[in-house]
Order: structure tokens, then sequence, then C-alpha cells
């Protein structure tokens, strides 16, 4: 094959793993041979729809077969997939739909309307919509030629909304091999930015590759490992960690549309899934569940946690009913593994990231680049072939993020035991990790600052019980103005993702600043942070 890259996956598997069952998802199964044969057709009816080697197309829905046929879709055509989160307010969306240079958009129908409303003004010419019954009357033939260059945009017109199923069914199921090599751009995740604005993770296919090859060896995944995905596969972790590295070895993975604590017990013990990927706070609601004690978890025996150390108390109930945690360091640039933690060591390690993965390697260093010794606190930055080389269209953060022309740094602070495992012990970068989700404070204080009643703002990490931490603004006031908690959220709503809007609003009399007249945020979090 010409293609080199994810996209040829399916085709390689088809004959290896044909019959077996590649996605469940509700009461759908859907084999490898079907899907091969699904995205054969999607790719070409992608194609028809003009996009070509290098485009970018999005998808905005839930976990679902779409979700994983756009993907390897765009893998056989060269094309960029740019997985959108479905928490996000419209302009949100319409921001990174725009940044990318989206040429068509996947979304699922319930939410048609947001998708719609995120598209306007963007250079997106098309969607095709993901739902089972239709309305055909005004919809173009599926064989119309793309929209000529200025032609009507896609919430302008009704031949922009065209119905995923109808365009499978009417397009050839001829399977498509395009040059596609490693170093081929594969998708654009974005991750929040400390300026305020999101920037765009370039992913190669070599950086998603290595990735699931250190997956496939630190997890010691088999063909019949069954995973559970109770998180969106539009987090780098989901799909990364856990979708692709099933499908690349021939297991099944099992869709999940919302995480919900009875139901993925449920799952478990119907599909005796062995294998699951969340953050802290998934994993206690799991253990914390009625059902808890009475369900079959005796398939368990690859659990992988990320997004903050996993508390001892849901690690006690885990290894209580004989179940072992791998924890996880990573991130978007990573794609998105750095180091784990072996299965068996979790209660040995506790509190740590683990060791680097197999093809990745780590440093901690001093303020100058210096290596520092074991117990040292410094920043930890990352190398290897799944580290990502480039931010789309972000030169400058691109030249910012490297030390030495390959090591990223990461912005996190953390220090080595002497067996090299790695302990996370602050972040640089202020950033709030809430339920699993990446809040940079500077995204937030932008949007707040908006209000003419707002003098001041920085938004901080406050401890919660379910969700690890939350974001609390400390605003002060300007003279003569008057402002409520209630007027500031509501400001936010429909601006920002809700898990970014912060649960507790703090007004003070005065910020305290440095000479330079920064605000001095660790004093702020010394004071409210409670």
């Amino acid at each position: 094959m010409y293609n080199n890259g994810v996209g040829s996956w399916l085709e390689r598997r088809r004959p290896k793993s044909g019959p077996k069952p590649a996605l469940i998802s509700g009461e759908q199964i859907v084999s490898y041979a079907e899907l091969a044969e699904r995205t054969d057709r999607l790719a070409n009816a992608l194609r028809r729809r003009g996009v070509a080697r290098g485009d970018r197309v999005a998808y905005l829905g839930e976990n679902d077969p779409a979700f994983v046929e756009t993907f390897f879709a765009c893998g056989l055509l060269g094309a960029v997939f740019v997985p959108l989160n479905t928490r996000l307010a419209a302009p949100e969306l319409q921001f990174q739909l725009d940044d990318a240079g989206v040429r068509l958009l996947v979304n699922a129908e319930f939410l048609d309307a947001l998708a719609a409303a995120a598209v306007e003004g963007t250079g997106v010419q098309r969607r095709l919509v993901v739902g089972e019954a239709f309305d055909a009357a005004g919809l173009p033939d599926d064989g119309a030629a793309p929209a000529a260059p200025g032609a009507t945009s896609a919430p302008e017109a009704a031949s922009a909304v065209e119905r995923y199923e109808r365009a499978l069914r009417a397009a050839p199921a001829e399977p498509i091999d395009e040059t596609v090599t490693l170093d081929d751009g594969a998708m654009i995740l974005y991750t929040s930015g400390t300026t305020g604005r999101p920037k765009g993770a370039l992913l190669t296919h070599g950086n998603i590759t290595w990735n699931c090859l250190n997956v496939l060896v630190d997890m010691d995944l088999s063909s019949t490992d069954i995973s559970l995905m109770i998180s969106p596969l539009f987090h780098v972790a989901s799909l990364d960690m856990g979708l692709l590295p099933i499908l690349l070895k021939g297991g099944t993975a099992v869709l999940e549309q919302k995480f919900e604590p009875s139901r993925a017990l449920e799952l478990i013990e119907r599909h005796r899934v062995t294998t699951l990927n969340g953050v802290p706070t998934t994993f206690q609601m799991l253990a914390e569940h009625p059902s808890w004690a009475t369900t079959d978890l005796s398939s368990l025996t690859k659990l992988t946690c990320g997004g903050s150390a996993i508390p001892a108390s849901v690690l006690a109930a885990y290894e209580a009913r004989g179940i072992g945690f791998s924890n996880n360091y990573g991130m978007t640039e990573t794609a998105p593994g750095a180091t784990t933690l072996p299965l068996g060591r979790a209660q040995e390690k506790i509190g740590s990231a683990g060791l680097p993965h197999f093809f990745t390697d780590i440093r901690v260093v001093d303020p100058i680049g210096e290596v520092l010794a074991a117990g040292e606190v410094g920043e930890i930055q990352i190398s290897g072939p799944n580290v990502i080389k480039q931010y789309w269209n972000r030169s400058d953060a691109t030249r910012d993020s490297y030390a030495d022309g390959s090591w990223f740094k990461s912005g996190d602070m953390g220090y080595r035991d002497e067996e090299g495992f790695l302990y996370v012990s602050d972040r640089l970068k202020d950033m709030i990790i809430s339920g699993g989700e990446n809040i940079y404070p500077a995204e937030v204080e932008a949007v707040i600052v908006e209000l003419p009643q707002v003098a001041s703002v920085a938004v901080i990490g406050v401890p919660d019980e379910k969700w690890g931490e939350v974001p609390r603004a400390i605003i002060t006031v300007r003279e003569g103005a008057q402002l409520s908690d209630d007027d500031v959220r509501a400001h936010l709503d429909g601006r920002l993702a809700r898990y970014k809007i912060p649960k507790s609003v703090v007004f003070v009399e005065e910020m305290p600043r440095t000479a330079s007249g920064k605000i001095r945020k660790a004093e702020l979090r010394r004071q409210y942070a409670f």
C-alpha cells in the first residue's frame, strides 16, 4: 500500500479480523469488515464533496461509529481530522473551525443547531449530519459537484446539510490508497492556550502510531481485549490511549456517548470489559455507586487513569476488588502518553506518574536547562516520536515550546526518584484540571474582563470533592460599579463551555501584585483556594 498512515489500518486489519466485532455502540455491532467498508464509502463520499489531501474535516458529536469512520476516512484521503469538543459554546467552536480552515463538518443530528451557529462566517462549505431519519426534499443529489469557491455558506443553504447514511449509501466502496507518510499531518487537536486563545496541536500519523505502540508495549494489550470508552473521543487520551491501540491490535471497543456510572458498570459485566480508561472522578463515581459491590468486575485487568494522581481512597476501593491501576501522565502535544505507572506498582509508588513510555524519554531540568538529580524539582520535558513538531499556524508557539530542538517543554514541574519514576508536583502554567478537562485561567479571564464593571480578574483552581478542582474567579470591581456573581456567570453562559465557568466568585478591594504590576496568583491561592 502507498498509505503508511493510520488510514491504512482498517484495510490491513480487514483480512485478519474481518468478522470480529470492532465497535459496539448500544445494540449496534460493527465488524472490522463492515467498519472498513463504511470507511471506504465515507472517504469516497468526502472526495466527491471536494475533500482532498491536506484539507481539514471536523467532527462534532459524541462517541459514535461515525466518529471513528470520519477519523479513518480522513486518513485514507490524506486529509486532517479535527475533533471538536461538544461542550464548547458556538463562538469557541467557530474559532477552531476558522483557525483550522475546516472545509467540511460532520456533526451529530442533536447538535445540528449548534453546528449551524458555529459554522456561520467560517469557510466551512458543507455539513454531513449523522442521524437516522431525514427529509429528502430540497437536498441535492449525492453525486453533486463540490460547491464552487464563493458559493453560499453551509448555514445559508439547505444543500449544505446532507444526511450521513444517505451519503454513504450513494458512495462507492472501492478502497482508496492515497500516498500518506508518517510525517504527514493526521489530526489537529485544540489545547487551551495560556494567552487566552486555544492553539491547534498538529499530530502526525507517526505521532499517533508511535503513541499506540507505546500503549501496546506498556499496557500489554491483546486482540482479545475489550475496551469500554466512557470518556469522549474528542479528548486525545480517550482516542489515542483507549480506542486506537485497541483497533490497531484487533480488539473490540464499546462506545458510550455519555458516562453514567450504573450503565458503565452494567456494560462492564455484560461485555466482559477488560480495559477502562478514565480520570479519577469517573473511577470514584463508579466505586461509590450502589451497584459497585454486586457488579461482576472479574474481567477488568487493565485500568489507566490520567489527568491527576489517583487518590489513595479510590486506589484502595479497586484494590479491594482485586483491580490494579496504571496512572498515566501526558498532554495533547505528546499524543498524549509521556509516562505510565506499571500495573502492580501503584501502591508502592503512590502519587507517581510512572516511568517514560517505551519509545519516549523525559528529563527534569532547572531554569537554564541543566538536568537535575533525583529528588530535585524542575520543569518536565519530553522527547520522542510521539511528540508533535509544531502547532497549527503558530510558529511563535512552536518556537517557544522546545528546548535543544527536540525536548518539548511541558510547563509542568516535577521530580524523578532514584528509580526514575516521575512525580508531578506543580503546574507552571496555572492550568486547572477539573474532572479531566483542562482549563486555562487566561482564557476565562479574557472573557470576564469584557464586563465593563471589572477592573481586574484572576482565576484560580480550588479543591472540589467531586471534580478534583474547579475554577474560582477573584474580581475587583471598578469604582462606582456594581457586579454580582450571577452577573458574571450570566455573561459567561454561552461564551464558554460550562465546565470553564467559575463555580464561585470572590470580590476583593485590591489584587496583590508584583513590582511590575502582575497579579500574584500564588498569594491569591493561599488566601482563597479553600
